[in-house]
């Protein structure tokens, strides 16, 4: 049994070290992605962990103002399902929706016709234009957010003239209601409302920033004694935590499609990687240009120029090309040798009369040999080029 020859290697074959500097670029850029990525999930995780939360003792948490709340009697009842929501609006609570823009479109509508007829008051905390205008319909959120944090109450209501200046500034809006008290005015902007609901004692509140509700800010200002007038009007307070695990998100009262299924992080997660690859594209694009010639530094033999092109051929499978540029270099040659000039060598009417009356030979048979389909394999190849060979070798012959 004979054995594969190995190929020796050849100046085309690249080093270790080249593959290395070639690669290197790209490898330190996946590091620095990867060690971003922890970075930034450490920090998000360490700062953001329980936000507004009443069980939460973390900065960001919002456990102080329900002790503060239980010290005046007031129950604090946690629920994650627009169901419980739902269940637990009455006359004689108050329902707190910490994150509105959370809740999809069915749910906001869902809860919208709840908390109409509950009788109880609602606060939503920094409601978007999409939750806003679901939940509290005639109120819209302006795009541009306050410059400022603290601002003073500036309205007749009660409870904003008793806390005096608070830590409200965030999300401004503008109502249509009747009866509605606008307060903590941003240029000319409300980042506190109240609406009064009918029929009933209700009332809607709508909150431009949740910093009043924060541990490490309820000392500041007056947001201790705003957040609890806002939420100690009635005995019980339920702090719904909308969670996206709720069944109540998916349900949507038809068939749903296949892209429904789909959280919305992943549609933008999709297109950033989309544009990451446009962008790695580009930076990796060959630049295309006219040829530059250049003197090289070694000489390099020409059996060697020869074998790596032909290795690249291979490499390709690219017999239709080796095939070509074998016909094509025996038609130059053989053209003066005919007494044809070398600009009518490809053009099969002028050069194969020629050669077969120089040789004698069937016209047919040279046309397939100089002119023919590329060869099937890579033995039909060989034996193409055994045949010019032998061609040029007889035309040469005296």
């Amino acid at each position: 049994m004979t054995a594969e020859a190995t190929l020796p290697s050849t100046s085309a074959s690249p080093t270790a070290r080249q593959v290395w500097t070639r690669a290197r670029g790209i490898a330190l850029a996946v590091v620095l992605l990867l060690t971003a990525a922890v970075v930034i999930a450490v920090i998000r995780s360490d700062t953001r962990h329980g936000e507004l939360d009443p069980r939460s003792v973390d900065p960001y948490g919002s456990r102080a103002v329900a002790d503060l709340l239980a010290d005046r009697g007031v129950s604090t009842r946690v629920v994650t399902t627009l169901d419980e929501a739902r269940a637990a609006a009455a006359p004689n609570s108050t329902l707190l929706v910490a994150l509105p823009d959370l809740l999809t479109r069915h749910q906001q509508t869902r809860l919208h016709s709840a908390i109409a007829r509950s009788g109880g008051r609602t606060v939503l905390i920094a409601p978007g234009s999409s939750a806003v205008e679901k939940l509290a319909p005639g109120v819209t959120a302006d795009p541009a957010t306050s410059f400022d944090s603290t601002l003073s109450p500036d309205c007749q209501l009660p409870a904003a003239r008793r806390a005096g200046t608070a830590d409200t500034g965030g999300i401004r809006y503008t109502t249509t209601r009747l009866g509605a008290d606008e307060c903590y005015r941003s240029e000319r902007l409300a980042t506190l409302l109240r609406i009064p609901e009918t029929p009933g004692d209700g009332d809607t509140v709508v909150l431009g920033a949740p910093d009043i509700l924060f541990n490490d800010h309820l000392d500041k200002e007056g947001n201790a004694s705003l957040a609890l007038q806002l939420l100690g009007s009635r005995p019980h307070l339920v702090w719904y935590l909308p969670s996206l695990s709720d069944n109540s998100a998916t349900d949507t009262g038809g068939e749903k499609g296949f892209f429904d299924l789909l959280p919305s992080g992943w549609l933008w997660g999709t297109l950033q990687l989309f544009v990451a690859a446009a962008l790695a594209a580009l930076w990796r694009a060959r630049r295309m240009g006219p040829l530059v010639p250049e003197k090289l530094p070694v000489a390099i033999r020409a059996s060697e120029t020869v074998e790596g092109r032909a290795r690249l051929y291979r490499k390709a499978n690219a017999r239709d090309r080796a095939a070509a540029a074998l016909r094509s270099t025996t038609r130059i040659r053989l053209a003066p040798l005919v007494g044809l000039p070398a600009a009518q060598a490809h053009a099969p009417e002028a050069l194969l009369p020629v050669l077969s009356a120089h040789l004698r030979g069937d016209g047919q048979a040279l046309h397939s040999l100089l002119f023919g389909p590329p060869p099937s394999d890579d033995t039909a190849l060989v034996a193409l080029a055994d045949q010019l060979d032998a061609l040029e070798r007889e035309v040469r012959r005296p």
